[in-house]
């Protein structure tokens, strides 16, 4: 398995380095065919004395790709949150494909992918409405009345287009574009 540690605005550790060899490596009890795996460390920035930081991992395998991230204000804890994430749903995936393979042994590695044929979407439904120009407020609104988790409008404060969703806190966020 190859794995790749990066910190992002900060120098990481050789004692860290090896935590995050040492948990990540175990990963590989439940799916022994990990192929590669990313770590991303960061410290983020904030206003309190407290340090936040932020790791995401990645796990890539024989057929899967599985993503954590995971913040703490001690490093180690969010290293062994986002393990622990990664692990649930390793075991998920194997108990899947356990099924799939109807009793191939995954902790052994006795199975095999299936040749996936290319994803090709397919555009099922074309939906049409008039977009009124409005505010976030009014979007925000007009999530509430139709019961939906976003919304799509034209932002009267940037005359651009945007979304609005509703996060799992319960709050929302609005996605801007943002031409390159």
């Amino acid at each position: 398995m190859e794995l790749q540690i990066t910190g992002l605005n900060m120098e990481v550790s050789q004692e860290v380095r090896r935590y995050v060899e040492r948990k990540i490596g175990k990963l590989t009890r439940h799916f022994p065919n990990i192929i590669e795996s990313i770590v991303e460390i960061s410290q983020e920035k904030t206003r309190s004395p407290q340090q936040k930081f932020m790791v995401r991992a990645s796990v890539i395998g024989n057929g899967i790709r599985l993503h954590s991230d995971e913040r703490g204000e001690d490093l180690f804890q969010a290293i062994d949150r986002v393990t622990s994430a990664l692990d649930r749903q390793l075991e998920r995936q194997k108990g899947k494909l356990y099924e799939k393979g109807k009793g191939s042994s995954l902790a052994r590695g006795e199975f095999q992918i299936e040749k996936a044929e290319p994803f090709q979407p397919e555009v099922v439904k074309v939906k049409r409405f008039a977009m009124k120009p409005m505010s976030v407020l009014e979007a925000a609104e007009q999530i509430v009345i139709l019961e939906h988790s976003f919304f799509f409008f034209l932002n009267t404060d940037t005359d651009e287009l945007n979304v609005l969703y509703q996060r799992k806190d319960g709050n929302y966020g609005l996605i801007e574009p943002e031409l390159g």
